[in-house]
């Protein structure tokens, strides 16, 4: 067993990515290669199923060049919650204005399905307590209400439509199930009574998706990591350059397989920590962040906990037996990138970097070098006049608002480096002044159990600057796992138990999940985070206030 190996393949908003793991979950090799995106008006995000097939194949291939395939025991995937429609004999039908049958993925951030959203949530079903309260936009129902009011051709000559990640489980076996995941967490299927509500369905017009016993959306619901038909088919494994039975393992929307990759993570700790670890080692107690262009937050309870705005409680949408708490922010990295790419700055700044340095390597060790020559006690004192509410592509959670926009307060003329280094950190911290409100809105208002620990992976998991601002203003230790590619390990844990390898899906994280790097919250920055998380709240609470104000009717009479 001990030259196993997995393949974990995950596409995520930008690219494709594949890696090669061992038993232990250590990536041993990866490639990565970009997936096209069209934005051809406002608010559409537009993908193309064959791309991204064609983005994967190539990525495993390389991955697996060197590698005896004979020991690749198993393949699975992960990807972002995008809904693929496909025609008879699976071909691409068209999502777009534009009439492209290329374009057939209406992408997980896009946000064209407003008014159908509005229409589900008035409905107040009761299916909408497991997402917070109201379905959100970017779930997969909205959108397909949309397609069936806006694109009728397509409608009336729909096959099939997936999730991203049960899309490329049946890309590659055939096998026309779904995953467990992704069906209750973005496509409001009844997990509690394990079917999907024709009642629910006929309520908002989409009676249709009931014919052939829900064939379109699916008749077979799989838990994550059990094995998908027979395996990889011949015609998938000579694309893939594997071997045809390769088990395949029911799949996991991206973020998920994230949080399982850290759920079974373990901190490394010093004698003086060792209090924690009971703590830490509490399944309950772990919030999972897979922080990306967007950031999700993860959480798992053995009762079902009900939050308004916060997505779940999922019952077996990651691991068997718990239920999946969800919050989350739209625009996390992408809003970083937005803010500080904005800047006058930005271009002279990148071009003095090496070949090597990250702008964001350059701006830490800028806020570092401001911290000492002001005289600070702490970096977080830098921002204390400048504030931000961080919504600039609508809320998520815990408010559940995409209407919501931006807000800074405390901006002069002064546009330097220095200047936009302070503005980068105040983003910074206001994405973790978004995650203590999710964590504020679970534990304080809705009684769940507390919160011992957080857990970071994905791009913003290699900024120290950003994981210290959540755990200082969270007030909660956070670890950093070793491998940074846990969304990839969490992928290939679901091949490991679909071949058996452990004895469940628990087990594979834990035997899969490997060590990481503890950062403490520092006590001495509580009272500063403290008030400004005060200034936060009140941020929003302004916004709302200046909304009400230009909706109220103009009561001015015209002068003759």
């Amino acid at each position: 067993m001990a030259d196993t190996y997995f393949v974990g393949v995950d596409v995520g908003t930008g690219s494709a990515r594949a890696a090669l793991v061992n038993l232990k979950g250590t990536v041993l090799k990866q490639c990565v290669k970009a997936i096209k995106t069209w934005n051809p008006e406002n608010d559409h995000y537009e993908q193309s199923s064959d791309d991204i097939w064609r983005s994967v194949c190539h990525c495993v291939k390389e991955v697996t060049s060197d590698a005896d395939k004979a020991k690749i025991r198993a393949i699975s995937f992960d990807a972002t919650c995008s809904l693929v429609v496909l025609g008879a004999n699976g071909e691409a039908l068209t999502v777009s204005n534009t009439s492209s049958n290329e374009q057939n993925i209406i992408l997980w951030m896009d946000h064209r399905a407003h008014a159908e959203a509005a229409l589900i949530n008035a409905t107040k079903h009761e299916l909408l307590q497991y997402v917070g309260g109201q379905v959100s936009l970017e779930m997969e129902i909205p959108k397909l209400l949309w397609l069936k009011k806006n694109i009728k051709n397509t409608w009336k000559n729909i096959w099939r439509v997936f999730d991203l990640p049960d899309f490329l489980t049946w890309r590659s076996t055939g096998a026309d199930t779904r995953s467990l995941c992704s069906a209750v967490c973005k496509w409001n299927y009844d997990a509690m009574k394990m079917c999907w509500s024709a009642e629910f369905l006929k309520k908002i017009d989409l009676e249709d998706l009931c014919r052939n016993n829900f064939g379109i959306i699916g008749q077979s619901i799989c838990e994550p990591g059990t094995a998908v038909g027979a395996g990889l088919t011949k015609q998938a494994a000579e694309e893939l350059s594997l071997l045809p039975g390769t088990i395949v393992g029911t799949s996991l929307i991206d973020a998920h397989a994230g949080a399982l990759g850290m759920f079974g993570c373990r901190a490394v700790l010093n004698e003086h920590d060792k209090q924690l670890e009971a703590a830490l080692d509490n399944l309950q107690g772990k919030l999972a962040l897979i922080c990306g262009t967007s950031t999700c937050h993860m959480s798992l309870t053995r009762e079902p906990c009900m939050a308004h705005g916060i997505w779940g409680p999922y019952r077996g949408a990651v691991l068997p037996k718990y239920f999946l708490n969800e919050g989350g922010q739209s625009a996390a990295g992408i809003l970083l990138d937005f803010v500080v790419k904005s800047h006058p700055q930005y271009t002279a700044i990148q071009a003095k970097l090496g070949q090597n340095e990250h702008i964001y390597t350059y701006l830490n060790k800028l806020l570092k070098k401001m911290t000492e020559e002001r005289k600070c006690e702490d970096m977080c004192q830098l921002t204390k006049d400048l504030h931000v509410w961080p919504e600039f592509h609508g809320n998520r959670s815990p408010i559940a608002d995409p209407n919501l926009r931006g807000m800074i307060t405390g901006l002069n003329m002064n546009d330097d480096e220095e200047a936009l280094a302070l503005l980068y950190l105040a983003f910074v911290q206001a994405l973790a002044y978004g995650t203590r409100h999710i964590i504020d809105n679970l534990v304080e208002k809705h009684k769940r159990v507390p919160y011992s620990s957080m857990l970071f992976c994905g791009g913003l998991a290699k900024n120290n600057v950003y994981v210290q601002a959540h755990a200082d203003i969270c007030q909660l230790p956070a670890v950093i796992p070793d491998e940074q590619e846990m969304v990839l390990v969490g992928a290939a844990m679901l091949g490991a138990c679909a071949a058996k390898a452990f004895e469940s899906l628990e087990a594979t994280s834990k035997a899969m999940g490997g060590n990481g790097v503890l950062l403490k919250p520092k006590s001495s920055t509580k009272d500063f985070h403290n008030r400004k998380y005060r200034v936060f709240l009140q941020l929003l609470e302004d916004q709302r206030k200046y909304k009400s104000i230009m909706e109220m009717e103009c009561s001015c009479t015209s002068i003759v």
